[in-house]
């Protein structure tokens, strides 16, 4: 059984009028799992994350910033596309806090694979600072548990959204238990994940061009990406599942569809078969077109399943 974990406070994130990160994806996300395929969901919700989880990826200065958040009332930006509301904090608590639930249910094995729907996303942000909508790193926080709690030896965190994740590398980059492996448009924000950024040999960056599609994007994931998750044979295969990608989205210049990301989430389902005893979890990152969004998470979802 697949295990989803959402929070209402997830909706309750609110970076203000006009910003493409809005409440909306979310709500598009969870009408389009409310759908009668996914009736057999085991539908959980989110705790908090702690601040001991918080502190093996993040700075004691950056967790305390996002922690203070906005005043009653008022709106706080960090930078120039990353802002707060008075219900940001506790929506990036249970963000971050859903993918260690997660983990914990596949380590512990209570489910062997589990999507979170939670926002905000979290892949841009490093260690120091909040970006790119990006509160605390997500499954940055979720694969640090799994290397603190369970001792695990090879993790691996598989990336394909449009943007580079640079905070899950810049937070991984010195340590060979992570693997991250991300496919990203170039140039594109942030400016980041060029081949030759390689960390201690744990980083594979795989560019795609502006009006790259379906071609470009499977043959660089089994040509490049999906060779190198094997050869490291990971104990656990985490997701940042970005949608952006798609054809539609307004932020990106890929043109993907919703069966490219059935594909694959299959592939990466059997590379955590192959080596994970099938543990895998995936966390929603961007994607901001809710039509495209909501097809493509249910393509996702449904390959989850299986």
């Amino acid at each position: 059984m697949l295990r989803l974990y959402t929070h209402p406070a997830c909706l309750q994130h609110d970076p203000g009028p006009g910003h493409v990160e809005r409440p909306a994806r979310l709500q598009a996300v969870l009408q389009a799992l409310d759908h009668d395929r996914f009736a057999a969901l085991d539908r959980i919700e989110a705790p908090r994350v702690t601040r001991e989880q918080l502190q093996r990826v993040h700075s004691a200065a950056h967790i305390s910033e996002v922690l203070l958040g906005a005043p009653a009332g008022e709106m706080l930006a960090l930078d120039p596309d990353t802002v707060m509301g008075p219900g940001s904090t506790e929506a990036a608590l249970r963000a971050a806090g859903a993918v260690v639930a997660a983990v914990d249910a596949v380590l512990g094995g209570e489910a062997r694979r589990a999507f979170c729907a939670v926002r905000p996303p979290g892949h841009h942000a490093t260690r120091e600072l909040a970006m790119g909508f990006c509160l605390f790193n997500n499954v940055a926080v979720g694969a640090a548990h799994a290397l603190a709690a369970y001792g695990l030896k090879r993790v691996a965190i598989a990336d394909f959204d449009v943007h580079h994740g640079n905070g899950t590398q810049d937070i991984f980059e010195r340590e060979p238990r992570v693997l991250f492996a991300s496919s990203h448009q170039s140039p594109l924000y942030p400016d980041s994940g060029r081949k030759d950024e390689r960390g201690v040999g744990n980083i594979v960056n795989g560019t795609l061009s502006p009006g790259a599609g379906s071609h470009e994007f499977r043959e660089l994931w089994e040509g490049v990406l999906l060779p190198r998750l094997h050869a490291f044979k990971p104990q656990l295969v985490l997701v940042s599942a970005g949608f952006d990608a798609h054809r539609n989205d307004p932020l990106a210049d890929i043109r993907l569809g919703s069966e490219d990301y059935a594909w694959i989430t299959e592939r990466l389902a059997a590379l955590a078969d192959a080596h994970a005893d099938g543990r895998m979890v995936s966390t929603l990152e961007g994607g901001y077109d809710r039509g495209a969004l909501a097809a493509c998470v249910g393509a996702h979802v449904g390959a989850l399943i299986g």
